[in-house]
């Protein structure tokens, strides 16, 4: 694994993840309480022992290079390894900002082929799943490939979302398509019995989609980047041009959890699944595979007369009287007398508020950071270092699916209310 350079794309402007995206990049989302995406390809990378480390951001990404540079010190304890961020930038030579995943990756090729590498692997940062990567790069220099592609056996409802692979029995991809219909999306079933799912799940999963990971072998890669300046993305164009042209492709069977948490309905979800009892599809319990984040060196949290159950609680958290049931709540969590949480996540705070600057802003008529006494939410996703005040009442009751409210610091999406980063709610509001 020495041999191996990992890029790790940012993505884009991280609209369908608005307005968690409003002041941050989308690999810079919290997670589970503690985590930000961006630990996810990191950590996995980590425990695979690939450790140069490249990721590519475009849009506000100040945060997620505060959080990177506190976090991983690679050269500090996992060898002489670095995760570095490679922000999109405007050169003469190249006047445009990042265009697409492959035009991404070409606009720093310069610095890429500087290392001595043999193969590299392009990752997502938006994903949560699990994977030991050193096996994905192992499978593609055993089958000779020249590029391989994650591939992640779904339903035929499922795959109308994805790039498929149609193969055959040993993996070697023959055709790919991109969010293929009707006829074109039967035409892509494969037997994925072959590949090493049971009779059954074969049936019930024949189409191999495209998780958006691909290992290329090096000089691959440059080639095809340089020989179609025009291309743009990996898995519309790089990937059917390499297949037009003869190169060898195959797929690496990834039959474990897998998430896109690129919408907000996907995140919400994704989030709520970790607190399921008594196995969630996704845990970061497995010490043999652990996921890394920044060390922060809280307290414990505190509960008062608190009633929780099956809930995900933040380090450094203070829960008065209150009730929360399947809930996730971020670090420098603070929860009042009297409040009901239900089927939401709070990401917490960045900093502390003494009991006197909490007293002080009650007598100015401001509110403290956390929820107020009194307050109910159901079904929301509160963000960071919100003041949320008293006899709050959020729980979407006329049903919505989407709506913008900035002027009152929440919008919903896919039926959840959002309550924006550093945004307050007034006392007695209703959502």
């Amino acid at each position: 694994m020495k041999r191996v350079l990992a890029i790790i794309l940012g993505g884009g402007a991280g609209t369908r993840l608005y307005p968690l995206t409003k002041m941050r990049a989308k690999p810079a989302v919290p997670l589970a309480g503690k985590y930000r995406l961006i630990d996810i390809p990191i950590s996995n990378c980590i425990n695979s022992e690939i450790n140069k480390i490249y990721v590519l951001t475009q849009f506000n990404s100040a945060s997620l290079n505060r959080h990177l540079t506190m976090t991983y010190n690679l050269s500090a304890g996992f060898g002489q390894g670095f995760v570095e961020v490679l922000a999109a930038q405007q050169t003469p030579d190249s006047p445009s900002w990042f265009e697409g995943t492959a035009d991404a990756v070409r606009k720093y090729q310069w610095l890429f082929q500087e290392w001595d590498v043999d193969h590299v692997l392009i990752l997502s940062g938006d994903q949560l799943y699990r994977m030991d990567y050193s096996r994905f790069v192992q499978h593609h220099i055993d089958s000779g490939a020249q590029l391989s592609v994650g591939a992640l056996p779904v339903d035929p409802q499922q795959a109308e979302g994805f790039g498929l692979m149609r193969t055959d029995s040993s993996g070697r991809i023959l055709e790919f398509k991109e969010k293929p219909k009707g006829d074109a999306l039967a035409a892509m079933r494969v037997d994925t019995q072959c590949l090493g799912l049971s009779a059954e799940e074969a049936q019930r999963r024949p189409h191999l989609a495209s998780m958006g990971i691909y290992v290329f072998s090096r000089d691959t890669l440059f080639d095809l980047l340089n020989s179609h300046p025009g291309a743009t993305d990996f898995g519309k164009e790089i990937i059917p041009t390499a297949l037009d042209r003869g190169d060898r492709l195959q797929s690496y069977l990834f039959d474990d959890y897998w998430e896109d948490i690129g919408t907000i309905g996907a995140f919400y979800e994704a989030n709520l699944a970790l607190t399921q009892q008594p196995n969630p599809p996704f845990s970061f319990y497995d010490e043999k595979f652990p996921i890394y984040t920044r060390p922060r060196y809280l307290p414990p949290s505190k509960l008062q007369d608190a009633q929780v159950t099956e809930s995900i609680i933040g380090e450094g958290s203070l829960l008065k009287a209150c009730s929360i049931h399947r809930c996730v709540l971020g670090v420098r969590s603070r929860v009042e007398d009297e409040v009901v949480l239900q089927d939401t996540l709070v990401m917490g705070s960045d900093y502390f508020e003494s009991s006197e600057e909490r007293s002080v802003l009650r007598e100015r008529g401001s509110t403290p950071v956390g929820i107020g006494r009194g307050t109910t939410i159901r079904g929301a996703i509160v963000d960071k270092n919100v003041r949320i005040g008293r006899n709050v009442t959020i729980t979407n009751k006329d049903r919505i699916e989407e709506a913008d409210r900035p002027e009152l610091n929440f919008y919903i999406r896919n039926g959840i209310v959002v309550v924006v980063k550093n945004g307050t709610i007034a006392d007695g509001m209703v959502i």
